[in-house]
């Protein structure tokens, strides 16, 4: 018999740490925290394996899984001394669902389940608490009527609102019993209207509802967008977690909270938090009332934190947070509720945190000793790098303060005020930058969250779900900004006499929480300190170079700054497009025999020269792979009549013979027509002049310098040997001739790009001509797919969500085809050649996955954007270690 169902708590530890897979991680450290003794109410879990089965069944569930839940409940029972059901003693349970991986907001809660008419007076009699106990059942009500019954959650908002009114008071804990009793008598009312039939009284028939409903949320829209965003798989399930309720609602003496080993917003090792005095877990996160701090050196005037108001709790509260961190050995996020001054621990796992969070804890923790340098290295993602090399908001910029709020995630964002999601998303996916400003956010504005620049929150504390998401994110976030008023009817929002609409502009600085009006400058992040040494460390580990792509001066000066070894892909296509020297390109290019274009090229070459020449000296005797012309010729003329008629008055010809020159170069598939080598047989001067361009600049920048650039010369397009034979054969003629001529020699590699599958199929002839090879799988991927990337953005998306494609194979290679393919030409490359040095230059040489992946295939380096050099830093250092334990294990 298949087991189901695993109990933890109250000497019954069925769970360990290391089966989240099966247990999902609440499920999983639920478990272990019971085991090492900290308060843990007693539950159980049920597996993730019955969320798959739910789900290729029909939604219907494993036969035997119903008495495997009774025997469970009524371990719970025993334990507690409580009966689910019982009018007298009722136990009550929370539901909650638990993923392997954490993904908060996204799936749905039910709290205090078991309530009906006779139970709630049945605990209010035992808790000898009235206003308890109807608090609770209308929260009950609230919770499972949202999530199990799909009752519209503002529907109960506005009930509360109108009985608050009709009171007189402010906030819910200043309502009565009786005042609860109208409340519930209303939800029953509404959620009876609103469904057709009574809200449920039977607790079993709650129970199943309520699993049925988290199992349900796997699959909801805010899930999928989640699982979709952090590369989550849908096949992964949930579990679901039944446990004993604790009650932090039951009166003064009560609280719950939510708090972190470490501060999840800038790493440093500090105890951090927020609680609220009689209240449940998600009143913390909501953002209805202000939540308060955990400890005196944090609290601001007014507010009472829980080491004043309850030192006993937080006493134990501190030992539990050592206990985590020394058994996890990572910073915890933790959920807590104290009930009558006891504290119980209802969840924890390793805390979502920014980059500079995770950077910072990484490298304390290993000087710390709690985790080794191999350990920290491994502890980063390198994507989220990404959030710490780019601009943040110039100290000595003028500008305008509009509000301050919370400094929920840290960073600075630039952006038109959009006041939905949808808005946000609709506006990103046409290139606008936005900042999404909500009341509050809710796991329904996850994708409006994701598309915008920054969030701008008027409600919720630092662990509100703005706040969280944005930091789990990377998404500069300020949050509780309460001096901000927001009028959704009217598009504007407003603070201080201040009033900015819809389509304005706003900056958030996320580290301080101050929001201002329009733009602000910002300036370039430096590399140094807990980033410095973390780099340190991953160049310590990694096996594979990493070089960038570039051939700008500025390009070359920013990848060098962030730890470049060499330029791995320099496209001097990029050049030809200057003001200054196109008209000289479209001269050759109209050019209707060999003199005219050589002519053309000449003047092209002292520019093409000066151009290596900068990069050489930047680059100060690093490899430099200059990839020779590319594009077709027809991308560098223009198209309409009054810009032809430009070129030909320039060129001192007329209109017809620019506009058949354009007619004769148009192709129906430029991509796959006469370009990259298959232009330098046709019109070696091209490659002529731009080699001996190579050769002089690097000739120059050795006498200038003393120190000899490493000119890699890669000939693109390149689908058989004897190409490479022709065009290699021109540049050693240059070679000889420039050496003869300046008296000087110089070591210098030729190479391809294999970017066609015939390339990669006869990789081991072309080998034989090749000193290199430098994957280029940008056209790769389209020209083994069939894919142009120009027009893929149409239909792909719809491919990553329907499965057809795990992900955009233009972002993350696609292992199963593309990469077979360069597995192909690398290993008959080397076949030939067991030296032959090999590299990637496409786009997936930023992407952590494709660098896993080329460290399997054994390349020699990756190449990519400047500002992603240290993304590939530490993605190749994880894994070469990866490698190395998969080789261990």
């Amino acid at each position: 018999m298949t087991k189901w169902v695993y109990s933890f708590g109250a000497g019954h530890n069925e769970g360990r740490a290391d089966m989240r897979n099966l247990l999902g991680g609440k499920g999983a450290n639920l478990a272990e925290m019971a085991s090492i003794g900290l308060p843990v109410p007693p539950g159980f879990t049920i597996t993730t394996e019955v969320c798959t089965a739910f789900y290729e069944n029909h939604r219907n569930y494993p036969a035997d899984l119903k008495d495997q839940v009774d025997t469970a409940l009524a371990r719970i029972e025993k334990a507690v001394g409580l009966t689910f059901g019982d009018k007298t003693h009722p136990l009550l349970v929370s539901v909650r669902s638990g993923a392997r991986v954490s993904m908060p907001g996204m799936m749905d809660t039910v709290l205090n389940l078991g309530l009906n008419d006779e139970t709630v007076e049945g605990l209010a009699k035992a808790a000898k608490d009235e206003r308890f106990a109807w608090d609770s059942y209308r929260r009950f009500i609230q919770m499972y009527g949202s999530v199990v019954l799909g009752v519209d959650h503002h529907r109960f908002e506005e009930i509360i609102e109108h009985a608050k009114l009709e009171a007189g008071v402010i906030e819910d804990t200043a309502l009565t019993a009786d005042h609860w009793r109208g409340v519930v008598d209303s939800y029953k009312s509404m959620v009876a209207q609103e469904i057709g039939k009574p809200f449920p009284q039977v607790p079993h028939e709650q129970l199943w509802g309520a699993i049925g409903a988290v199992f349900g949320s796997w699959m909801n829209p805010r899930a999928n967008t989640y699982r979709r965003l952090h590369d989550i798989p849908a096949n992964w399930g949930t579990a679901v977690n039944v446990q004993a309720m604790v009650f932090g609602n039951m009166g003064n003496d009560c609280a719950t909270g939510v708090c972190f080993t470490r501060d999840p917003s800038t790493g440093e090792n500090m105890f951090y938090g927020e609680y609220l005095v009689n209240a449940q877990g998600e009143d913390v996160v909501a953002g209805i009332r202000t939540p308060q701090p955990l400890s005196k050196s944090v609290a601001k005037a007014g507010e009472v934190p829980l080491e004043e108001a309850m030192p006993n709790a937080y006493k134990e509260l501190l030992q539990v947070r050592a206990t985590l961190e020394e058994h996890y050995k990572d910073m915890q996020d933790i959920e807590f509720t104290v009930q009558q001054h006891k504290l119980y621990m209802l969840q924890t796992r390793n805390g979502k945190r920014t980059a500079a969070a995770s950077l910072r804890m990484a490298v304390e923790m290993a000087h710390e000793g709690l985790i080794d340098e191999k350990e920290a290295v491994m502890r980063v993602n390198p994507a989220s790098l990404d959030q710490l090399l780019h601009p943040m908001l110039d100290p000595k910029a003028p500008r305008t303060l509009l509000a301050k709020g919370l400094p929920a995630s840290p960073g600075a964002a630039c952006g038109m005020v959009v006041f939905s999601a949808d808005e946000a998303e609709s506006r990103a996916a046409k290139g606008d930058a936005v900042i999404l400003v909500r009341v509050e956010t809710s796991p329904e504005d996850i994708h409006g969250m994701h598309a915008a620049q920054g969030i701008l929150t008027t409600r919720g504390g630092m662990t509100s779900h703005a706040a969280v998401v944005a930091r789990g994110m990377g998404r500069p976030c300020v949050a509780g900004a309460g001096g901000i008023s927001v009028d959704y009817n009217n598009q504007v929002l407003s603070a201080g006499g201040k009033v900015v609409r819809a389509g304005e502009v706003i900056t958030l600085d996320g580290a301080t929480g101050e929001v201002f009006v329009g733009s602000v400058a910002m300036i370039e992040p430096t590399v140094s300190g807990d980033f410095g040494t973390l780099m340190d460390w991953a160049d310590k580990h990694r096996r594979m170079g990493v070089r960038a792509n570039a051939e700008t001066p500025v390009d070359a000066e920013t990848a060098r700054k962030f730890g470049a070894e060499g330029i791995g892909l320099c496209r001097t296509e990029h050049m030809f497009f200057d003001p200054e020297r196109i008209l000289a390109v479209r001269q050759m290019i109209i050019s209707n025999n060999e003199a005219g274009r050589r002519a053309a090229v000449a003047r092209l070459l002292p520019y093409q020269r000066e151009d290596f020449r900068k990069i050489f000296t930047i680059m100060a005797g690093l490899p430099v792979t200059i990839r020779l012309l590319d594009p077709p010729l027809h991308e560098f003329l223009p198209h309409a009549d009054q810009e032809l008629q430009e070129v030909a008055t320039s060129l001192g010809t007329d209109l017809n013979t620019v506009r058949q020159r354009a007619i004769e170069l148009a192709e129906a598939n430029p991509m796959l027509g006469h370009r990259g080598c298959r232009l330098g047989i046709s019109y070696p001067e091209i490659y002529e002049m731009q080699a001996r361009a190579i050769f002089e600049g690097a000739l120059a920048v050795a006498k200038e310098t003393g120190k000899a650039p490493h000119p890699e010369i890669m000939i693109p397009l390149v689908g058989a040997k004897k190409e490479l034979e022709i065009t290699r054969a021109q540049i050693e003629k240059v070679a000889t001739e420039v050496f003869a001529e300046t008296g000087t020699k110089l070591e210098y590699t030729i190479g391809t790009m294999i970017e066609l599958p015939r390339a990669a199929i006869t990789a081991d002839k072309i080998a034989e001509v090749a000193d290199f090879f430098s994957f280029g799988t940008n056209d790769l991927t389209q020209t083994v797919f069939g894919l142009s990337r120009d027009d893929a953005g149409k239909f792909l998306p719809h491919y990553v969500e329907a499965g057809i494609l795990p992900k955009d194979p233009f972002v993350s290679i696609d292992v199963e085809g593309v990469g077979e393919v360069v597995r192909i030409a690398a290993e008959k490359g080397r076949s030939t050649k067991k030296d032959l040095k090999l590299g990637i230059c496409g786009e997936h040489g930023g992407d952590p996955a494709s660098i896993a992946f080329c460290e399997q295939v054994g390349l020699n380096y990756v190449s990519c954007s400047p500002f992603r050099v240290p993304v590939a830093r530490l993605a190749a250092a994880q894994a070469a270690l990866g490698a190395a334990t998969d080789r261990t294990a």
